[in-house]
């Protein structure tokens, strides 16, 4: 009986770690950083860039 208990817990921390590689090297269409939280995404580069050139 705890044999099986071990080998369930090990098949499901390999599926977990299986599902972090496949986020991390899934190529989508998503911005962002390989955190998955999509706040990356959220930066508008070309906003930053004109708040600076005003302040010169």
């Amino acid at each position: 009986m705890e044999n099986i208990i071990i080998v369930l817990i090990f098949i499901s921390a390999i599926a977990y770690l299986g599902n972090i590689v496949r986020k991390n090297f899934s190529f989508n269409d998503k911005a962002g950083c390989a955190k998955g939280c999509g706040s990356c995404g959220a930066i508008d580069f070309e906003k930053i860039a004109a708040e600076m050139e005003a302040k010169r």
